[in-house]
């Protein structure tokens, strides 16, 4: 994929898709493209967060391992989707695991890379931090109705 398309694919994200397509280029440079099989493991719980992750094709499922209960699967993700973004934001090690659900090509963008670029971009840092906050304020919305539904069905005390 050359960077044109990275741009392109870039600006199909959410997480993304209002950025300039200056900053947009600046970004794919920093990304690099994985290929993944069916059932590779991208990372597991406990390993170091170095990388956040951009679908471009297939799916990834994010899932944790439950005590007493096994791999209890938190979301399938597809084409347009990020993962592993929490990596960006501190330095605790992964909270879930990633898997490929269905052969993927990914954009990796390294955690130190966009560090760098943040900091030197920092109209980029602004438009980029508060995309990363509204997708998690989503995140977090969804997790307190299902909880919520949880509660109230009484399997979730």
């Amino acid at each position: 994929m050359d960077l044109n398309e990275r741009i392109a694919q870039l600006g199909k994200v959410p997480l993304f898709s209002g950025l300039s397509p200056a900053a947009l280029e600046l970004i794919s440079r920093v990304a690099s493209e994985e290929s993944h099989a069916l059932g590779t493991k991208i990372f597991q719980q406990g390993d170091p967060g170095d990388r956040m992750y951009v679908i471009i094709r297939g799916k990834v499922r994010i899932s944790r391992e439950v005590a007493g209960i096994g791999e209890e699967a938190l979301a399938v993700l597809g084409p347009g989707s990020v993962f592993g973004e929490m990596a960006l934001l501190d330095e605790a090690p992964r909270s879930a695991d990633a898997r490929v659900h269905e052969a993927c090509r990914l954009l990796a963008i390294p955690k130190d890379a966009f560090e760098d670029l943040l900091y030197l971009h920092k109209e980029l840092a602004y438009e980029v931090l508060w995309s990363i906050v509204r997708m998690l304020t989503q995140r977090l919305r969804e997790t307190n109705d299902k909880l919520t539904f949880l509660s109230v069905s009484g399997k979730f005390e």
